[in-house]
């Protein structure tokens, strides 16, 4: 794609589809917090607020600290440099067959010359982390250098992949007039995500056991662990708390393969993915989705008990869990 379509058409869906799940999460606390009201709030109203007050600014800022990381942020087009020791590489296929000889050799290739990807990186990136959109400007997603060049860069995507899905809790609080409410959400949000994070380092820590019987213990020749597939500059520890804020929040961003784990620690992943992504959750998705296990939960406890259910002083009937 290029510059362009990147700029206009993939960053206006990337801030449509985060203001969207934030208008429909509040729609959903104004619905449970209101009593005698007729509406819910007006789309358009929330969607400009969203859009303008919220994304944007937080957006301007971020891309700036991306920038003073080292996230490319221009229109050149791609360069080609000379490489200062050429390298010796197998050739391969159209379909990435390595070739080799009649005695079966690889056939390698001399590569004098590197080309360099660019482009508007860090204002495309902010955005795809701050509305848990995902995908990457390059291939390799957040491990790519130019998206994620520095632990400060890591640390800040990470933090925005987590702002707004967790600060809806607060917001859940407060439009409900039960701040302690908001808290206990997040406090449960908080233990499932700390309990994945804990698992999937522990996992990865302690190395394939496929390669049972090998030395894969961290030492000053080696990071130890289950390194496959993993970016060098952030290990494991990193690596497996990126793969579980990722898999909380519906966000597609990665900086390491999660197909690559051990079984226990993409076991952490998976199991975010299948609980439906809301521990935390996408931007408003995650909200509006705990909201229905809460009501769940609520509406069977309280079968269970014998009393009506209710949740924050309103009845939930049958009707309200079969629509």
């Amino acid at each position: 794609m290029s510059y362009l379509t990147q700029m206009m058409g993939l960053a206006y869906h990337n801030f449509m589809s985060a203001a969207v799940g934030i208008v429909l999460a509040i729609a959903f606390i104004r619905g449970i917090a209101r009593r005698q009201m007729q509406t819910i709030g007006n789309f358009w109203v929330d969607l400009l607020r969203c859009a303008l007050w919220v994304l944007l600014p937080f957006c301007i800022v971020g891309a700036l600290l991306l920038v003073s990381q080292g996230v490319v942020q221009n229109l050149k087009p791609y360069d080609t440099v000379k490489l200062v020791e050429p390298m010796q590489v197998q050739k391969t296929t159209t379909d990435g067959k390595p070739i080799v000889d009649a005695q079966g050799k690889p056939v390698m290739d001399t590569v004098t010359e590197q080309t360099i990807a660019q482009g508007p990186v860090a204002s495309q990136e902010i955005i795809k982390e701050l509305g848990t959109n995902g995908g990457g400007f390059f291939n390799a997603n957040s491990a790519h250098p130019f998206e994620n060049p520095t632990p400060l860069a890591n640390l800040i995507e990470l933090v925005s992949i987590f702002a707004l899905g967790s600060g809806l809790t607060y917001t859940l609080g407060r439009m409900t007039g039960s701040q302690r409410h908001g808290w206990a959400v997040w406090g449960a949000m908080a233990i499932l995500f700390l309990s994945g994070v804990t698992v999937a380092y522990w996992a990865e820590a302690r190395g394939n056991p496929m390669l049972a019987g090998t030395d894969q213990h961290a030492s000053t020749m080696q990071t130890g662990g289950n390194m496959e597939g993993k970016e060098v500059r952030f290990g494991i520890a990193n690596s497996a708390l990126w793969a579980t804020v990722t898999t909380d929040t519906s966000c597609g961003a990665i900086n390491s393969w999660h197909d690559s784990f051990t079984p226990l620690g993409g076991l952490v992943p998976l199991a975010n993915i299948m609980l439906g992504e809301i521990i935390f959750g996408g931007v408003g998705s995650g909200m509006y989705g705990v909201l229905i296990y809460i009501i769940l939960a609520v509406f069977i406890a309280g079968l269970m008990v014998g009393r009506t259910p209710e949740y924050l002083g309103k009845k939930i009937e049958a009707y309200d869990v079969h629509s």
